[in-house]
Order: structure tokens, then sequence, then C-alpha cells
């Protein structure tokens, strides 16, 4: 079967495509904008890809097209399927009836921290052997895919996004996976473009909650209040919270600042069992990540000491805290936050974790939520833990980001074009400074851009 997918750079259409490859299908896919590190995958698969949208992609006419959420009516190569009478799916649908049918599905949710915890989880279940397959936001380095089908009766892990699945289903995506075991991280506002408000995404978090089996298992996160008003509108399965609570069956206590080590306590039924993590990743929002996954990796049957040990050899996604290079002793991170929350907790874990040098931060923003605006009064605070913020406008962001620069706790200066800002950041570094560049999109290439440029400037 020939299959054509209409957004095939984006991170989820691309794992789509992947796995369609693996199932055995001719796959071809249309995008407006290629970057990598999809578009890098996608190519070393051998996918064909058109570079802009149009009816000429069409051709030779595929047997299915696979339909992205950030593709619309008007869109000329939407247009012609739907004049052509071509069959059509959205990415979630065809990934439920295609891949899902018969898998015990690992379902991650939450407005943070989907991509790390559903690359835990799949690492922790690859560790013991059990060769799971996943499909995840990002690609996890433990495996070098974004996505793969796994062995046939192993579980699948799959990153449960809550935003709309098709401009002809408005239903969250995660509707659509039949989780066994749900993963219910945090929830806050966000995706202001497509909800109302926060009660919007508490009701298709709780649609999310109503396919989960009783047969299942919903780990929630404690201290979450957004998460509990979802399970007071009812509740069909066991669940067992994660977190600092003493109360709660899985949780934490961090024996170093940065949370680079840490000890995880399970208390559940006639469970008593504890053990340490000593691993590469710092902040304690990734301790709760990876508490959130052992729980998960233990319901299918991974111990906990195996998971604790599996943990220390687990390599970040890309684009999350990635380190992208180093020049004069001057590291350039790249890092996916989007939101002021993720922003602030990404900058917190690396100022913990920063013995010497200075916390640059550098933010583009570029999602759906930022450009309108929603949480513009949030954003000066959250690079409250850096020395120094850099903030780019991006073209087409309609309001100034000068109250922002002008509100920030830290030292802040406003670029407009990505060469100056590449400049004052070249100027301003200096040894042990660690540059983190935040944004849920390419940037413009600014982390090579900037490593060349440092190069330039140090004479390396």
């Amino acid at each position: 079967m020939h299959v054509h997918i209409l957004g095939i750079c984006g991170t989820f259409m691309g794992s789509l495509a992947l796995l369609a490859r693996e199932l055995g299908h001719t796959v071809s896919g249309s995008d407006a904008g290629v970057y990598p590190p999809m578009s890098t995958q996608l190519e070393e698969a051998g996918i064909a890809l058109c570079e802009g949208y149009a009816p000429a992609n069409l051709e030779p006419r595929p047997d299915l097209v696979v339909i992205g959420n950030a593709l619309s009516r008007g869109n000329p190569e939407v247009e012609a399927v739907l004049d052509l009478g071509l069959p059509y799916v959205s990415g979630p649908q065809w990934l439920a009836e295609q891949v899902l049918p018969g898998r015990r599905v690992i379902a991650v949710a939450g407005t943070h921290g989907k991509t790390t915890t559903a690359s835990l989880v799949a690492w922790l279940l690859e560790s013991a052997g059990l060769a799971p397959g996943f499909l995840i936001g990002g690609v996890p380095r433990n495996f070098g895919v974004s996505a793969r089908l796994g062995a046939p009766d192993a579980p699948f892990v799959v990153e449960a996004d809550e935003y709309d699945t098709a401009f002809f289903d408005k239903r969250s995506k995660f509707v659509h996976y039949r989780p066994e075991i749900a993963i219910l991280g945090n929830l806050e506002f966000d995706h202001a473009d497509i909800f109302e408000d926060l009660a919007a995404i508490e009701r298709q978090f709780h649609h999310l909650v109503r396919t989960v089996p009783g047969r299942g298992r919903l780990l929630v996160a404690d201290g979450e209040p957004a998460l509990e008003r979802v399970l007071a509108m009812g509740a069909w399965t066991p669940t067992v919270r994660f977190g600092e609570a003493a109360e709660s069956p899985w949780r934490l206590e961090l024996e170093r600042d940065d949370a680079s080590r840490f000890r995880v306590i399970h208390q559940e039924g006639h469970v008593d069992e504890d053990a340490v993590v000593d691993w590469p990743l710092t902040g304690a929002y990734n301790a709760r990540n990876a508490l959130a996954a052992l729980a998960a990796a233990h319901a299918c049957g991974v111990d906990l000491p195996r998971g604790a040990a599996a943990l220390s050899r687990f390599e970040t996604p890309r684009r999350r805290q990635e380190l992208r290079g180093e020049v004069a002793g001057i590291q350039v991170i790249d890092d996916f936050a989007h939101h002021p929350t993720a922003i602030a907790a990404t900058l917190a874990g690396l100022r913990a974790a920063t013995a010497r040098g200075r916390l640059l931060a550098v933010i583009e923003p570029r999602s759906n939520t930022m450009r309108l605006g929603t949480l513009r009064e949030r954003l000066a605070e959250s690079v409250a833990c850096a020395d120094l913020a850099f903030w780019y406008q991006p073209p087409g962001l309609d309001w100034s980001l000068e109250p922002v620069m002008a509100a920030s706790p830290v030292p802040a200066r406003l670029e407009q074009a990505l060469e100056a800002l590449v400049a004052a950041l070249v100027a301003e570094a200096r040894p042990y400074d660690r540059i983190v560049v935040m944004s849920n999109g390419g940037f413009g290439g600014i982390h090579e851009k900037l490593l060349a440029a440092l190069k330039e400037a140090h004479g390396e």
C-alpha cells in the first residue's frame, strides 16, 4: 500500500511514517517546513519528502492519505485530497487501527515532560529485554529513532497529546489510543489556540480516563489540583499516585540538590521496596518523570532495582537539554521548552547543576500559545534562574516582547534579527558559560550558527 502523509515532518506524523515503512508500506509525504531531527530520520529511512503542499504531490495517487492536525481546509493538497475522493484518515486513527490492536498500550499524558517520560518508559522496558514498540514526539537517543513497532507481543509506549486530532476530528489525539496504563504527569493551561480555558482541557483528560479499562492502571502525579479535578469527574480504574507526598505509593527523596541522585520508595499493598537512582540528568522535574516511568515499567514486570540501574544509562531525547557543542569552554544546549513552566523548570535544573560559569537563556516564543500571548505575563519570571536572558522577537509574533524584557528579574536584551542575536551571544559569552537555547522549532539553525561563530571568535 502507498501511504502519503501530510505534515510528515512533524514529530508525530514523521514517527507514523517510520511505523508505516516498517509495516512494509510505500511511504511519501509533504510538509512546508523541513528541519532536523525528523527530516534526517525520514531521509535515512528512504522516505520521499515533498517540500511544500501541492496537488502534484499526490501523483502517483496514494492508496491512503494520512492528514496531520496542522493541516486545514484551504490547504491546496488537502483540497486536492477531498476533490479527488482519496481515502484519508487522521494520524491517531491510523495508529489506533494499524499498530495498537492487541498491544498493551502505555500512554504518557501531561502538559510537560511527555517526551522524556515516554522515552524513559521505553528504555526501562528495553533494558528488561521486553523489546517495546513506541511512538514518541522526539528522538530518544538510546534508540536513535522516534518510533518502532517492537516485538508483536510487547508493550507499546505512546506519547499521548491532548492537542486536537485533525481538521475533521476535534477530539484530543489521546482518546484514540485506548491505553491499559496511563500516566498523567501534570496539567495546566496550554494550547490557547484550541482550548478556551483549563476546564476544557480537564474534560479532554477525563475522556482519556474513561478509555482506560478496569483491569488497567492510572498513574497520577500527586500535588496536581487539575488532575484531582479530572479524577473527581469519575474514574473506573485503579489509581496509583506518585511524587513527593508521604501517602503516595511511589515517592522520591532527593539525595542531591540537582536531583542527579535520588531514592525511590515504593510502598503498595504488601510491597515495600526502595532503590537509589544515580543518573546523568538533573532537575526535580526529571526525577518525577523517572518515578512515573519506573511505576509504569513495574506494572509491566520490571523490578525496581533493575529499573533504577537502567536509568544510569539513560540518554535524554534530542532537544531535551541536549548538548549541541562546546567551544572554548562555552556550552551550547538545546531545549524544547515552549511554556513558562517548562522554561522555569529547565533553568532551575541547570542552575542547580552549574558549579561555575553563568547560565544564558535564549528564548524564541514560537508555540501557538506563545504566539497568542496568552501566557506572556508569566514569561519574565520564568527566567529568574538565569544570569542573562536573550529574547528573540520572531517574524509573525504580533505582540512586543519589550514589556517582558522590561519586567525581567535578570538582565535581559531583545533582538529581532537572528544574526544580531548570534553576535550578541558571542560578544557576551565567556568560558564556563552555558547557553541554553529554548524553542519548539528550528530557530533558524541558531545552534550551528552560534557554534560556528564561537569557533571563529575563539580561533578554533
